[in-house]
Formats: C-alpha cells, structure tokens, sequence
C-alpha cells in the first residue's frame, strides 16, 4: 500500500506542469494520479479534460497517443473505452469499448493486472463492469454501483466523485428523473466548490440542474464553464441549456454563437468546412426565433439545406436513427420546422424546402408535420390532408422500427413524439375545416398526454407545445380566460418563450387584465429589441 501511495504521490508531482499545460489549451485542469510514463502525461491529461467535455473524438484520440507512447499505460485504455459511452445521450458503442479494452489484456483479471496501483485497478473493473455481459440498463445500473464504490474508496478523488456523478446521470432510462438528477448534483456540488477549474464538475451540475425548476441553481456552473473549457465547443454550447431553461435569449445566443465558432475553427484546421447544421445551429436558430431575428434564423436553414443536399444520403442501417443532429437531413427537418411553427410564416419558401428524408423515419415524420401544419395555416386542405397521410404511414413504420427493440428513453420519446405530432395536424386540419369544438378537444388530449412526459431539456421537445397549441385554439374560440390558464402551463415548461409570451399577452387583454398585458407587452419589446421587425401587437 505504501508503494502504491509513493506511485501516487509521484505521479502527482510529474503531472504538476502538465496540468497547467492543458489548462492553457483551454480544456479545463484536471489531476489524475496514475503510473503512466512521464512523456504520456500531456496526451492522457487532455484526453481526460476532452472526456469530461464530451469532446469524444478527441478524448480518444489523445488516449490513443498516450497509448502510443506508452503501450503498457493502463489508464490510456480505460480512457479510450469510456468515450463510447455517451451516459447523458444514452448512446453506448459496446464493441468499440471492448475492443478498446482488449488491446490492454483479452480478459478482465489480465487487464486488472496490467494496472499498477489499486486505485487504477478499480477503475478498470468498474469499466469491465460497464462493457460486460447482459443488456445496458442492467449494466448501467451495475457500473454506477461500482463507481459509487470507488467515490467511497478514494473520497479525494475529484474524478471519482464526477464520475459517478455522470453514471446515476446513466441510470435514468425513463428520462429526466429528478431524484437522480439531484443525487448527482449533491455528488458534484462538492467537486465544483474544491476544483473550480474542474470541467467535469461544471458539466454535470449543468446537466444536473438542466430543467425549468432547478436551473437556477445551475446558473453558476453555467458562467464559470465557458471560461474554464473556451477551447471546447461542447462546453461553450452546454452554457445555454441553463440559459434556455430560464428563457435567457442573449445568453443562449451568445452561447451557441461561440460554440459554432469553436467548432468552425476546429473544422477549418482540418480542412474541412463549416458545419451548417446539427445540435449547436439548431440551438442558435431557437434563440434567434425568440428574439424575432427571423432573417438570421432563415440564414441558418438555408445553409442546412445545402449542406444536407450535398450529404449522400443512406437508409439507416440497424434500426432508425432517432436524434436529428446526426444526419444533415434530420437537422434540416428539424430546424425548418421550428422555422415554420416560431415565425408562423405559411406562405414562405421555407415551407417549400425538402430533401431526401432516407436518413430516416424520423426525418420525414418532421418534414410531413411542417409541410402539413404550414398548409392547413394557409388555407391548402388538400395538400395538409395528403401530408397527414404520409405521416400516419412514417408513423406506422417507424412503430414497427422500434418494435421489438430495447426499450428506452429515446425509443419512448420518438414514439410519444410521432403520436402528438399526428394528434396535432389532424386537430389543426380539423380546426382549419370549421370542427374547432372537436380540434380543442384532441388537442386537450394531446396536452394531458404531454403533461405526462419528462420534461425535456433545450427548445420544445414536442416541437409546437400542445398546451401553446390549445391555448391559440381557445383563442380563437373567444375562450380568453381558459386561454390564459393555457398559456400560463405552456410557459412553465418552456419559460419566457415568445409564442407563449404573446399568446398570454392577448389573453390578458381580451379577458380585460389590461395590467397584465402591458408587463407582458413590455416584456416582449425587451425580448425582441434586435428583432427584425416588432410585431405591431406589442410596439
């Protein structure tokens, strides 16, 4: 035990230089004891800093070079390994892992072996038991028992602690649940408070507190982590789920501006061109709707499409791709759909946009919803009632994609997606036809059924707000008074979004709180100050 405390405490002092060294590169400072070769500290450090940034191409690139320099390094191996699996993402790349794992020692008591201290042993175990036998919710659960095990054994240790902390993150396979998301924050609250330099700490307190309830609580991390990881474009970005939580539109912004630079310059060095579409312009668009910078948003679509028009698109393969950042088609859908829903305008050639939706069900899905809410706006019957078709059927295929399928909470949340998003056009088609009674119905319906689910975090989850929806068809009915209630639920879960906002705005006034809606009135101008026109209802 002594010589494995001596190890530690010299690997301490040799990785001194090499931690400012990685501060510099603007990753964030991290400490990890371990007897590794003094020349492997540089790549394994950063690697360590990009892990916890979720920069993993990165991360495992630098594991990779400090494998290199260093073959028997154990922890390097550990390193790559733990970039396949994306905890928050409920992603896992199982055989990269364990492939990864297998380059140190082909079973797991020779990879505990090739480990010097005991401290580095049981990191290996805990990520044998995270790549190994039965289904991933098991082992999910499994290694974050391990890591709790760990934390216990080396309180010290700030990775330890981050760590588990991003393991019970893991363990909500039903979504957000905020029992474990405050038991992580309270395992990383302390980390934050002793290394505010930390990335991991700012990071998982992020997504810790990543909800419209407890994202004050995360503002602090959200300011500190931009500055301690400039360099990385995923830390720049999660700054703004707190500022979205908390309907923060300059800030959200500003965030997502610099994250595309980042990123961009990252790009650029390669020789590769600008990235025009996935999470972080997605993100960016959401904020310019918010603050009426509709030509900006437009910019953004339009270089998505043309990106996602020169992608080769395939059929995914092995089951549905259910996240639209990663295809150039799913981010176009997405992102022209939010186009279309937050600016309302029906008539645009937004509306007429389209690519090959072969990058999946889920693409076209949006595609059909867009063009069919866009068309029931404006008065085109037949051409809602066809893209209500086409949906119903992707809808259909994309039930029995998923058939059969490990359950889990992105499988859930694309179901209960493509289920609200039908329920919703047809009650627009519907309400459009003059059956407005009926339509408020369904969309009640489709509201209750929204209630229910986890609260998501970052723009809408459900792309039109089904309680915004109802509270617009209230409206429109003279129901001002339960239009209000409406829009007062539809904002406590997207705070100070502006559709709301002016929904609950015109409310007011027709229910005669004429006091309410000059704040709201007031409020909106603030919002919308760069916008490119002010709406004439609240100059």
């Amino acid at each position: 035990m002594r010589a494995a405390l001596a190890v530690a405490v010299v690997s301490t002092l040799l990785l001194g230089p090499r931690v400012q060294a990685d501060q510099a590169q603007g990753v964030g400072e991290v400490t990890f004891p371990n007897s590794g070769a003094p020349a492997a500290q540089a790549p394994f450090l950063a690697g360590l800093a990009q892990l916890h940034n979720f920069e993993y191409a990165s991360a495992a690139d630098l594991f990779r070079e400090a494998q290199q320099i260093d073959p028997g390094f154990a922890m390097a191996y550990w390193g790559e390994a733990m970039t396949y699996n994306h905890p928050v993402w409920m992603e896992q790349d199982l055989s990269a892992a364990r492939k990864a794992l297998e380059r140190l020692g082909p079973t797991r008591d020779g990879r505990a072996a090739a480990a010097k201290t005991p401290r580095e042993k049981d990191y290996l175990r805990a990520v044998d038991i995270l790549y190994g036998e039965g289904a991933k919710p098991a082992r999910d659960l499994a290694y974050a028992s391990a890591m709790a095990g760990l934390h216990h054994a080396y309180p010290d240790d700030p990775d330890a602690a981050a760590f588990y902390a991003l393991a019970l993150l893991g363990t909500a396979h039903g979504g957000r649940d905020f029992a474990i998301y405050m038991r992580a924050a309270a395992v990383v609250e302390p980390v934050f408070r002793d290394h505010p330099q930390h990335p991991g700490a700012a990071h998982y307190l992020i997504h810790s507190y990543d909800d419209p309830i407890h994202a004050p609580l995360g503002l602090r991390a959200a300011r500190a982590y931009s500055k301690i990881a400039p360099s990385a474009g995923h830390a720049q970005h999660m700054t703004s789920h707190i500022f979205v939580a908390l309907g923060m539109w300059d800030d959200l912004v500003s965030a997502n501006e610099t994250a595309v630079t980042v990123v961009d310059a990252g790009r650029a060095s390669r020789g590769l061109v600008p990235s025009a579409c996935g999470h972080y312009n997605f993100w960016l668009e959401y904020g310019y709707l918010q603050q009426g910078r509709f030509s900006k948003a437009k910019q953004l679509v339009a270089s998505c499409l043309e990106a996602a028009r020169r992608a080769n698109p395939t059929p995914p393969l092995g089951g549905q791709i259910l996240d639209p950042d990663n295809t150039a088609a799913g981010s176009f859908a997405a992102m022209r759909l939010r186009y279309l829903l937050d600016t309302e305008d029906w008539t645009s050639d937004v509306a007429a946009w389209t690519v090959d939706s072969r990058g999946g069900l889920r693409t076209e899905i949006a595609l059909e919803f867009g063009t069919g809410y866009a068309a029931a706006q404006s008065g085109q019957r037949a051409a809602a009632g066809s893209a209500l078709d086409r949906l119903a059927r992707a809808r259909q295929a994309l039930e029995a994609s998923l058939a059969g399928n490990e359950a889990g909470s992105a499988q859930s949340q694309a179901r209960e997606w493509a289920r609200l998003l039908q329920s919703q056009l047809a009650a627009v088609i519907q309400a459009a036809d003059g059956g407005r009674a009926e339509a408020t119905s369904k969309v009640r319906d489709a509201a209750a059924l929204e209630d229910g689910l986890p609260i998501e975090f970052g723009p809408p989850a459900i792309d039109k707000p089904s309680r915004e929806l109802l509270g617009e068809m209230l409206l429109s009915q003279g129901k001002p008074a339960e239009a209000r209630a409406a829009f007062e639920q539809a904002l406590s879960r997207t705070p100070e979004r502006t559709a709301s906002l002016r929904g609950l705005m015109r409310a007011a006034v027709e229910s005669g709180d004429t006091h309410k809606g000059d704040e709201l009135r007031t409020r909106l101008r603030t919002i919308w100050r760069l916008a490119d026109q002010i709406p004439q209802e609240i100059r």
